[in-house]
């Protein structure tokens, strides 16, 4: 919750695996339920096949932009860091805050890649 109260307008963080199983989240009341479902998580693992299927590189992020949310979900392997936002929130702030959560994703992925 600290993290998120560091951010104007952040709603959530999840830190999931790559099929969107919620490993660690946090959020406020105003995000939408439907935000920090599995199947939504999930869309990061989704859209790195896609691209790699065009000929894209491997992506690092996706930044998603609605009328009134923005996504953005980060890739470190073997982990997702998901942040959800309202629309008008600094992205610059929220891709800062991947490293500001070094230490967590690292411990974290110790026990994903271990299991």
């Amino acid at each position: 919750m600290k993290l998120i109260n560091s951010v104007d307008g952040l709603l959530a963080i999840a830190v999931t695996d790559r099929d969107g199983v919620p490993l660690l989240k946090g959020s406020t009341d105003q995000v939408p339920e439907l935000a920090l479902r599995p199947n939504f998580l999930s869309t990061f693992g989704t859209a790195i096949e896609q691209a790699n299927k065009i000929g894209f590189q491997q992506s690092k992020s996706f930044i998603c932009l609605y009328q009134n949310y923005q996504v953005v979900q980060i890739n470190k392997t073997p982990v997702v860091l998901t942040f959800i936002a309202d629309s008008n929130t600094n992205t610059g702030l929220l891709l800062n805050l991947e490293a500001d959560m070094k230490d967590i994703i690292n411990e974290v992925s110790k026990v994903v890649s271990t299991s």
